[in-house]
């Protein structure tokens, strides 16, 4: 299927591994052009490397979203290349659970600074040149506890719980200028924290996600691939999902109790 992706103009926060490397590079392989962030400068540049080989016109910049003037130079920076911007994946986040006594008002106000506000900001920010161009697509990347919080998942489960308000929120406010809203709710998938803990601990990342996929149940009996996830965030960005607007899909295998 083409995604009629090809010129379009599509930011990644959290783009320098894992989840937002991997969508990165399918908007890559379908023509897009694009822009991706992150704190690290390593990485990050290893990242945009790699999809320049692949044949992406690509944008690096290093951006903390947490910072008002950090998000306004990514975007700037991609205008000037580029002069518009079609899509925003919001993916930058951490995971962050813990027993409720655990979590002081720091962590709380931390965690909803990187997963709801700079997903608010980069939003705002970008919503002026979608509606000059007709219209476009933002996906927020958030967690299948946004559906069903879990004991000792906050304040993680909250923060996504936010998010995901927030993209029925503005699908609806959005919806009349062409600009479609909708969420990705992730489950156990292939990412970098995972790649680095099965590091430490000395085992292949195989063993982890085996183990990882048979303790939590996930029904189809497996971790998912990071470009599974891509190939969802991707068609949700492109003109061939142009009435899907206000959702919330879970792609966990089947793995959340709610649909």
């Amino acid at each position: 299927m083409d995604l009629e992706l090809g010129g379009k103009v599509v930011l990644v926060t959290g783009g320098s591994e894992g989840l937002g490397a991997a969508v990165a590079l399918r908007l890559v392989r379908e023509g897009a052009r694009v822009a991706l962030c992150a704190r690290g400068a390593e990485r990050l540049e290893s990242t945009a490397s790699a999809l320049r080989e692949a044949g992406g016109d690509v944008l690096a910049r290093v951006t903390d979203i947490t910072r008002p003037e950090d998000v306004d130079r990514f975007v700037e920076a991609a205008l000037e290349r580029w002069g518009r911007v079609d899509g925003l994946v919001n993916n930058a986040g951490t995971a962050a659970a813990r027993p409720f006594a655990e979590v002081e008002d720091a962590a709380w106000e931390a965690d909803l600074e990187l997963k709801l506000f700079a997903a608010v900001r980069t939003s705002r920010r970008v919503l002026p040149h979608l509606r000059a161009g007709g219209g476009g697509s933002i996906v927020n990347v958030l967690a299948i506890g946004a559906k069903a919080p879990g004991a000792n998942s906050l304040p993680s489960s909250v923060s996504r719980a936010a998010g995901m308000a927030l993209t029925k929120a503005l699908s609806k406010e959005l919806g009349p200028a062409g600009i479609r809203v909708n969420a990705v709710l992730v489950g156990l998938v292939e990412s970098g924290q995972w790649e680095r803990k099965a590091a430490a601990a000395g085992q292949p990342v195989e063993a982890l996600y085996t183990k990882m996929a048979k303790d939590s149940g996930v029904p189809l009996g497996r971790v998912g691939r990071a470009e599974e996830f891509a190939d969802v965030v991707s068609f949700l960005l492109s003109p061939r999902a142009g009435y899907v607007t206000g959702t919330a899909l879970n792609v966990d295998g089947g793995l959340s109790p709610a649909v």
